[in-house]
């Protein structure tokens, strides 16, 4: 991510679930493309301000490092960003590190 969209060196932190098939709802078929049993959903929170450009390279470089590491087809990446403002994060302490 820090080549497509500009992410400080470290800044890392994820949540990994699964769900079993019955909590674990996609639509098969929305906007025409063929998902199947392999679909993974990847929300990404993010400070705003990122170009359209950008974002759409690092939707590309997600789905591009997931069929060549583990063969995941494109059509199973579903990605949505969520955008927040600076002032919106503490990394611990009780701080607003990014606020400005």
């Amino acid at each position: 991510m820090r080549e497509t969209i500009n992410v400080p060196e470290n800044d890392q932190f994820a949540i990994i679930t699964e769900h079993s098939r019955e909590n674990f709802v996609v639509d098969r078929t929305y906007l025409g493309i063929e998902r199947s049993d392999w679909c993974v959903i990847i929300s990404i929170t993010l400070n705003d301000g990122r170009t359209l450009e950008q974002k759409k390279a690092l939707y590309r470089a997600i789905a591009d490092g997931l069929q060549r590491e583990i063969q995941l087809r494109p059509q199973d990446v579903f990605i949505n960003l969520v955008e927040v403002k600076k002032e919106n994060w503490s990394f611990g302490n009780g701080e607003a590190q990014y606020a400005i």
